[in-house]
């Protein structure tokens, strides 16, 4: 490649970033040149299309074509075997950009932030080995339920988009540790995502959160949690009406509370299903359960000493008084899940 000044001289990597590359520049790679790289760099070239000639780097494993002006990423592509990572942030690539097969490759790393993307790619979704995906800078309006296919999925960039719901299905990746979710349009956080065992930052600042669910007080080992920017506020929960439970639910609550047996032999399974999805009211001074009928509340939840969030909880009627007040300055500080050790929640930002 000496006919490029300030390309890479190293074996393995070649770095033709800068140097106003067309689409057809990378036929004058020498075949040696070619098989021996590794990495390639084809960042600020301003190139329309991929060139097809890049499925002859056989070796490639790293592929930089981030700032150009690409619209579409050629079928070539999937020939590229051993590519582990690929970084294509900053151009103009929307959910028809990407090859029909490129679900096929081995990716384990795929950065295309700052694009044009309003859905995310259902290839992405066939990235069985991704360990990283990075959509931040996007126009994303929802994350779709099939991401928990990427049980491999270490890191989910999302932030700068406009997504305004978490769906459950997130919380079925079990290797997920950094979720990034901040500058975008959402209003709640769905309790499931408790099941995150693996987590350990989330950034959720700039969104529309009022309040956060209480089982995120089961996420042992979160250690940064981001939420500046966000309402906070329990104002609204002052005129939120009660529907009064349904006959069906009076009666499955007075079987509960009783310990009453039940079995298959004694109700129709519909019924049995029905009484084995109870919820046990959280408020310790209560024996009560509920199903579909009740009343969300707001506690306000010392972290790290320093920090009071808003969590939901649930209590089975208006009469059920909590032992913690709504009013951060009147909690309770007795209560046992109503602190986090300074030592498992290391950073909360709200400011």
């Amino acid at each position: 490649m000496e006919g490029y000044e300030g390309a890479s001289s190293s074996e393995s990597v070649l770095d033709l970033s800068r140097l106003n590359l067309n689409n057809n520049s990378l036929d004058t790679v020498s075949e040696k040149r070619r098989k021996d790289t590794k990495q390639l760099y084809l960042r600020y070239n301003r190139m329309t299309v991929l060139p097809e000639s890049i499925s002859l780097f056989s070796s490639l494993e790293f592929l930089d074509i981030s700032n150009n002006t690409l619209s579409v990423i050629c079928e070539d592509i999937t020939r590229l075997t051993k590519l582990k990572t690929l970084i294509a942030k900053n151009n103009r690539l929307n959910e028809f950009s990407l090859p029909k097969h490129f679900g096929s490759l081995q990716l384990e790393v795929l950065n295309l932030s700052g694009n044009r993307f309003e859905e995310m790619p259902s290839q992405c979704l066939q990235l069985l080995r991704l360990q990283s995906l990075s959509l931040g800078g996007n126009r994303l309006k929802s994350i779709p339920a099939e991401i928990e296919s990427l049980t491999s999925l270490e890191l989910l960039y999302l932030g700068g988009n406009q997504i305004s719901s978490i769906p459950a299905e997130l919380a079925n990746l079990p290797c997920l540790s950094y979720l990034v979710l901040c500058d975008n349009r959402i209003q709640s956080v769905p309790p499931q995502l408790n099941r995150l065992h693996s987590l350990r930052s989330l950034s959720l600042h700039n969104n529309l959160l009022t309040y956060l669910p209480r089982e995120i007080l089961s996420l042992v080992h979160l250690q940064e949690l981001s939420l500046r920017g966000n309402p906070l506020v329990v104002r609204f929960i002052k005129d939120m009406t009660y529907d009064p439970p349904s006959l069906l639910e009076l009666a499955g609550r007075t079987v509960k509370s009783k310990n009453l047996p039940y079995s298959h032999k004694d109700l129709p399974s519909h019924l049995v299903n029905y009484l084995d999805i109870a919820s046990k009211c959280p408020n310790p001074k209560c024996a009560g359960v509920y199903f579909d009928s009740c009343v969300r509340h707001i506690k306000f939840v010392d972290f790290c000493g320093k920090y009071r969030l808003p969590l939901m909880h649930y209590l089975c009627s208006p009469e059920c008084t909590s032992p913690c007040s709504s009013n951060p300055q009147s909690d309770a500080d007795s209560d046992e899940d109503n602190s986090v050790p300074a030592d498992r929640l290391q950073r909360v930002l709200l400011g």
